[in-house]
């Protein structure tokens, strides 16, 4: 009999510092230079394959807005989260993720807050910097002119600057499971990040999940996360 763990509540959200950047220096130095007046930018549109990170990214960002005390939007497939802003007058952020994805009454949704980003005009931060009352960062698969989406919302996402997310290298991957173990209490040993290697591709995003489900799992048994552990553990799931 497997004694289930007490859910004691998510991990916090990892954030800015918790991204290993590789390649992605530009990128990961303007999202923690924001909010930063002189560097006022909007749209911003961040594109990558699947599991380089961009949600994480997304999602930092967001906690550092909340942060701040702007406000919030975050519109993820058929999802719309709002955190309104501290001040009635303050700025927002506007977060849009898989742009890609994105159906027709999405697509509307984005496309207004563009109209309204475009007249809006600058809201004031507590220590006096004026800043776009409506900012939006953007997150696709696929660069800005080869989204599926209808042509004005496609012409608006690519306004601004883009970035591409380089995925990280086997070097960068390990970096990646070795931060987020340590950051959740785990000792993570080499020889578990190398079986995951060889028997899986370098996709962060189902990487983390599986750490996440071995973490819970580890804790379950009573036991330290070792190769043998995680060979049971997806015996269990396959089975």
């Amino acid at each position: 009999m497997r004694q289930i763990p007490l859910d004691l509540g998510p991990v916090a959200v990892p954030g800015l510092d918790d991204f290993i950047e590789g390649h992605n220096t530009q990128l990961v130095t303007w999202l923690k230079r924001w909010p930063h007046p002189s560097e006022q930018q909007s749209p911003v549109y961040i594109w990558g394959p699947s599991g380089a990170g961009k949600t994480h990214l997304l999602r930092a960002l967001i906690e550092k807005a909340l942060a701040f005390e702007f406000g919030v939007i975050w519109l993820r497939g058929p999802h719309c989260r709002i955190w309104d802003a501290a001040d009635p007058d303050g700025p927002t952020l506007a977060v849009i993720d898989d742009c890609e994805l994105l159906d027709a009454h999405q697509q509307h949704l984005a496309f207004n807050l563009f109209i309204e980003g475009a007249t809006a005009g600058n809201a004031v931060l507590a220590h006096g910097d004026a800043v776009p009352a409506l900012s939006i960062v953007a997150a696709g698969s696929v660069p800005p002119v080869d989204l599926p989406v209808r042509d004005d919302l496609r012409t608006r996402l690519g306004w601004g600057v883009t970035y591409a997310l380089a995925p990280l290298d086997e070097a960068g991957v390990r970096a990646a499971l070795q931060h987020e173990a340590a950051r959740r209490g785990i000792d993570l040993g080499d020889g578990v990040v190398s079986y995951l290697l060889t028997r899986y591709s370098r996709n962060l995003s189902f990487l983390m999940g599986l750490l996440d489900r071995l973490d819970r799992f580890a804790l379950a048994e009573h036991r330290t996360v070792t190769v043998p552990l995680l060979k049971q553990m997806l015996a269990l799931e396959t089975a």
